[in-house]
């Protein structure tokens, strides 16, 4: 890397995170910041309700946004709900901002302002219907509850007594109630999620990065669902195309932390990151 950078932007500890952050200061007009939403740009709190972006992360993004071909937003919950809860809607220099919401399924623009979304999968009605009678029936742990998404149901085990246990527990019952109706159960921390097969961010992220002809891309998450992206960004790299792979906080998901190029330590620290990007670049 050289001397040329800031002392204050983290330098990634892989090759290839190196080459992608090089890229990303090098060509930042075809360049794409693509991030995950909960535990990422907002902290992870009990109530998911009460989830809101950093205090930093809407000003940071909208010194970064203007720099580079554009930043997304990739997450599980609705795009509308990422858009409340992040204060993105009309925040100056986001003029540009993309939501993709439930994995990809549904997608906000700030050009629009509207969220484009297919029909609902007929087994999300059948679970939603079917859980709490579901849930009551395997004998759930006290202090499991639902959360209603929309295109999705998730199952929190993080209000109970062992929350991980209770996770360990729920896991094989909910994949089958999944299964008989047509759809997955996407594991997180401490949440279970049901939803219909066919959308991750992996897909999401490959295909908008080819809609707006990105070169290097950077992605940050902090959960197994980023797993897909992190694959797709990894992909485009045996392709040639150099990406940058942030993992925000480390101790919950080993999985993505042991693939990351670069660890903060949560959304306080992605925001200064964003900062110091935005700052390092011409």
């Amino acid at each position: 890397m050289g001397s040329s950078h800031p002392h204050d932007l983290p330098m990634p500890v892989t090759a290839a995170g190196r080459e992608g952050l090089e890229a990303l200061l090098r060509a930042p007009r075809r360049s794409v910041v693509a991030l995950d939403f909960d535990g990422t740009l907002a902290d992870i709190v009990p109530d998911p309700d009460q989830a809101r972006a950093h205090p930093g992360a809407v000003p940071a993004l909208s010194e970064l946004a203007p720099k580079v071909a554009s930043v997304a937003v990739i997450t599980g919950r609705p795009a509308g709900v990422a858009v409340r809860y992040g204060g993105f809607a009309g925040a100056p220099g986001l003029e540009h901002l993309v939501v993709l919401g439930h994995y990809g399924a549904e997608r906000w623009d700030a050009v629009s302002g509207s969220v484009q979304a297919p029909a609902e999968h007929p087994g999300v009605a059948a679970v939603r219907a079917e859980l709490p009678g579901y849930l009551d029936s395997i004998g759930a742990w006290q202090g499991t509850w639902i959360e209603e998404k929309g295109r999705a149901l998730a199952v929190h085990t993080r209000r109970t007594e062992d929350p991980a246990a209770a996770f360990a527990a729920l896991r094989e019952p909910l994949a089958e109630l999944a299964q008989k109706h047509g759809l997955m159960v996407e594991p997180g921390r401490a949440v279970l999620e049901l939803r219909p097969p066919g959308t991750d961010k992996g897909v999401a992220l490959t295909e908008y990065l080819a809609e707006v002809d990105a070169e290097a891309v950077v992605y940050a998450g902090d959960d197994l669902g980023d797993l897909a992206a992190y694959a797709a960004v990894e992909k485009r790299r045996t392709d040639g195309r150099p990406g940058l792979l942030v993992c925000s906080g480390s101790a919950e998901v080993p999985e993505l932390a042991a693939r990351a190029d670069l660890i903060l330590g949560g959304p306080g620290e992605v925001v200064v990151f964003l900062s110091a990007l935005a700052n390092a670049m011409a």
